[in-house]
């Protein structure tokens, strides 16, 4: 008897060591974190890989000096060991292993931003979409002409149907998926903003105010004056005058516009030229931000027909008659 109740009180203290071990092995493992320098690390979990290889991994690359199956046994015993995403993952410091499988879990891939700037061209956009080496390339050309055609708008001409922001996007994303990001996008901010747009615009279609909004997009990076010039333009086709702006004339210079326009260019035909000719130019001429096609859907009242640089914050002197516009000239362009 006396044997069995030593027994006894022995597999008791044996029980109470192991299980005071494996709670202070259990804190430390909740509590250590992992090992990685102030920049952090990035870890990358391949597509089909598993809890087990991810414990073993945190270990050889030197990120845990804990077993590399407590995570994997934490993970079952939670339930979660079959819940993890692929994709690279940004390990911070202090992350603890249960942490880091929350995010797992979680999805929370690393999200790089790739920003697309209001009047920079289509075709600068898709160079600048193919250089960028975060993208899984899959076009084979440069060209805006085989964009539009990979995304199934191959009728579209392209320019002024991107919508300029800034995306996020993970890796593994290819190159024509963040393009196909940004027209869903410009095609929803049109529709939206079609709906509420003033009465008794000179367009016929949205396309018309995406052209007209690309135009203000390259006349002013001053918020308040986009729909003063939405205004100047609106007025200007109502009253049967050319555009007669700048922008129009180098889009449609292409590659021969080495930063200077002359006279010469103004006179020189092209279906861009608004100074010889009326109307809207056939499409947009880069891509405009959304506040640029609101100035464009919402123009501002007046009778300002004209307008010119001051040379002063990109700002801009409006003038109702040709009159004071030209003395405007003088007194801005011409210093007299």
């Amino acid at each position: 008897m006396k044997l069995l109740l030593k027994l006894v009180l022995l597999s008791m203290i044996l029980l109470s060591i192991a299980v005071v071990a494996i709670l202070s092995e259990y804190h430390r493992f909740t509590s250590t974190p992992l090992q990685v320098a102030e920049e952090g690390y990035v870890y990358t979990v391949e597509s089909g890989s598993n809890l087990l290889k991810i414990s073993q991994d945190l270990q050889t690359i030197g990120l845990s000096e804990l077993p590399n199956q407590y995570l994997y046994i934490y993970g079952r015993l939670e339930g979660k060991a079959h819940l993890i995403k692929a994709g690279e993952y940004l390990i911070k410091t202090n992350t603890t292993s249960p942490q880091f499988l929350d995010q797992l879990i979680a999805g929370q891939v690393i999200q790089y931003p790739f920003t697309i700037i209001e009047g920079m061209t289509a075709q600068q956009l898709v160079d600048m979409v193919i250089a960028d080496k975060r993208f899984i390339s899959t076009l084979t050309e440069a060209s805006l002409t085989e964009v539009m055609g990979a995304i199934d708008h191959g009728d579209n001409h392209g320019e002024g149907e991107f919508a300029p922001q800034t995306y996020y996007f993970s890796a593994g994303t290819t190159d024509l998926e963040i393009l196909e990001r940004a027209y869903a996008l410009m095609e929803l901010n049109l529709e939206q903003l079609w709906e509420n747009k003033a009465e008794g615009l000179p367009y016929k279609t949205p396309y018309e105010a995406l052209i007209m909004a690309s135009i203000i997009e390259k006349e002013t990076g001053i918020s308040e004056e986009r729909a003063q010039i939405a205004g100047v333009f609106v007025r200007r086709l109502d009253k049967g005058m050319r555009l007669q702006t700048d922008p129009t004339v180098i889009y449609g210079m292409g590659d021969s516009y080495n930063g200077n326009i002359r006279r010469k260019d103004l006179r020189t035909d092209t279906a861009y030229n608004t100074y010889t000719r009326y109307g809207l130019p056939p499409t947009p001429i880069a891509l405009p931000s959304k506040a640029a096609i609101e100035a464009a859907l919402h123009p501002a009242e007046g009778k300002s027909l004209y307008f010119v640089a001051t040379g002063k914050e990109g700002r801009h002197a409006f003038s109702d008659t040709l009159a004071a516009h030209n003395k405007a000239v003088r007194k801005y362009q011409l210093k007299k």
